[in-house]
């Protein structure tokens, strides 16, 4: 990954945020990517290869796997974190497109053009639209995926043994987990931060609500009083 772009991303999504909006970045991305990055993955890099149960049916110990892990943690992770993070690109995407309008209106018109967009950066119109829908869906996607683990993972906790009877095993066999103690740390704090990010986001979207409608009775008052 080139770090250089990828911080340049960071600065542009932090200078057109909220004070909530940068709280949740920084929780995605330290929280969140860096330990899915340097600690939540080599927890997960040996639950197939240490999966062990007390059978030596060929075929047993895949079977059951699949059963229980039916889709790895580091997958649905990963798959989250590109969902919840791909909205915040979208609002930096339609950033440039209000500055590239802006330059063409002043190249077409010369130096006595009007300015259609005075802060391209400013959340009027259609840019109060995408951040406000791109809270609505972060929020989203992460209750989305916290039922999906909720589903999948019963309390969001692995056991230290599974029993299973599915073929070709030739009975009931004790199936045993690697580290489950500590998969169910990280889990139960991938969790948490999940909880906190939808609060957050929910947390702008009101307060961004709230303001518009605060700013639009403070325009009518002025009007009448006018």
């Amino acid at each position: 990954m080139n770090w250089g772009v990828f911080e340049g991303l960071l600065s542009g999504v932090n200078k057109y945020s909220t004070a909530f909006g940068r709280i949740w970045l920084s929780l995605v991305f330290i929280f969140r990517l860096l330990v899915y990055l340097v600690a939540a993955e080599r927890v997960w890099s040996d639950d197939h290869k240490d999966f062990d149960c007390n059978t030596r049916q060929p075929g047993c110990t895949n079977v059951c796997f699949d059963h229980f892990f039916p889709v790895s943690h580091i997958r649905l992770w990963a798959l989250q974190l590109i969902l919840v993070t791909c909205p915040s690109l979208l609002v930096i995407m339609h950033v440039a497109y209000r500055e590239a309008k802006e330059q063409r209106h002043r190249a077409t018109h010369g130096d006595d053009y009007h300015c259609i967009y005075p802060n391209p950066g400013k959340k009027r119109g259609g840019l109060w639209w995408t951040y406000l829908l791109s809270l609505i869906f972060k929020a989203g996607v992460d209750v989305v995926f916290l039922y999906i683990f909720y589903r999948l993972y019963r309390n969001y906790t692995l056991p230290r043994v599974v029993k299973c009877e599915l073929p070709p095993c030739p009975n009931v066999v004790d199936c045993f987990i690697s580290r489950p103690t500590e998969k169910n740390i990280f889990t139960l704090f991938m969790v948490v931060t999940t909880c906190i990010c939808i609060m957050l986001s929910l947390i702008e979207a009101a307060y961004l609500i709230g303001k518009r409608c605060r700013e639009c009775l403070l325009t009518r008052g002025g009007e009448k009083h006018w």
